[in-house]
């Protein structure tokens, strides 16, 4: 499946900080950053689950927020890109 996720951390404590460095380096494990806290994940839904319990446990409620955006297997195909973009496709065949 497809998956958006857009996070949105307080930096304003050292606490903060800390967290912001942790759910940017877990989202980095599992997808692509399309931009600052923007990912783009193709994960299957066992690991999704395990992905977004790790995200909800590092975050704070009271003053962070996550968001996810779930997506079919057809995603690509709807996306439109204005722009540098220096993503990779992580779909596509690795050749070495």
């Amino acid at each position: 499946m497809f998956v958006l996720i857009t996070y949105d951390v307080n930096t304003a404590t050292t606490q903060g900080k800390k967290r912001l460095r942790k759910v940017a380096k877990e989202c980095v494990n599992y997808g692509h950053r399309v931009q600052n806290s923007v990912f783009e994940c193709e994960i299957d839904c066992a690991k999704w689950l395990i992905v977004k319990n790790k995200l909800i446990d590092l975050i704070d409620t009271e003053s962070d927020s996550l968001r996810f955006y779930y997506f079919g297997d057809r995603m690509k195909a709807k996306i439109e890109h204005i722009g540098v973009d220096l993503s990779l496709d992580v779909t596509a065949p690795l050749v070495f």
